[in-house]
């Protein structure tokens, strides 16, 4: 059946899209802080065969297991919520003073219909400051260009040795009520068990 003007599109299933961007991009390390926006991505990732998943304690971790991975022979990716962001500031000189591909998945929080106040200045000041520090902000809006992103990102940064952030516009991902119930879910999500 064709699409029409009023037909609804179905959403597009950006965890999987992701996941095969990774997989095309010969990445086999996923360097991680538990984040609900990134829930199914990071299960689907470690369902993969030859990606090993780390789940860090802080994200600045998450940025040197992916340059120490850069020298070992070996690509990585680092996951991470916006709220993180604020922790890897002084570790992103590595590899940009040592010339190292670093390749971040950033989702957003504190944007337009955050019900919770205290995600709002990290949210504000993620572009600015990742830009400071010589990170390359891409931006994406629908759950569909996730993918295609990732793939491109990755590409530039480990062919020119760049550091480059793919960055999930919250709208994507869904929003949280103040207690951590949902108000409504992103562009592509699965239902969540409260939904």
């Amino acid at each position: 059946m064709p699409v029409t003007e009023s037909s609804p599109t179905p959403a597009a299933d950006w965890p999987a899209d992701a996941v095969a961007a990774l997989r095309a991009l010969d990445i086999e390390q996923v360097a991680y802080v538990p984040d609900a926006g990134l829930t199914r991505f990071l299960t689907l990732a470690e369902e993969e065969d030859g990606i090993a998943m780390t789940s860090v304690v802080t994200e600045e971790d998450a940025v040197a297991l992916t340059s120490g991975a850069w020298l070992g022979g070996q690509r990585a990716l680092a996951a991470m919520q916006s709220s993180g962001v604020g922790n890897i500031v002084n570790m992103l000189t590595l590899p940009r003073v040592c010339g190292m591909p670093l390749l971040m998945l950033v989702t957003m929080r504190g944007e337009p219909g955050e019900a919770n106040p205290w995600q709002e200045a990290m949210g504000r000041a993620v572009p600015a400051l990742l830009d400071a520090a010589g990170v390359e902000v891409r931006r994406v809006e629908s759950a569909a260009e996730i993918g295609p992103a990732l793939a491109r990102a990755g590409a530039d940064a480990f062919e020119g040795n760049r550091q480059i952030c793919v960055q999930i516009a919250q709208s994507v991902i869904g929003f949280k009520g103040f207690n951590g119930e949902g108000q409504g879910r992103g562009e592509g999500d699965a239902p969540t068990p409260d939904a």
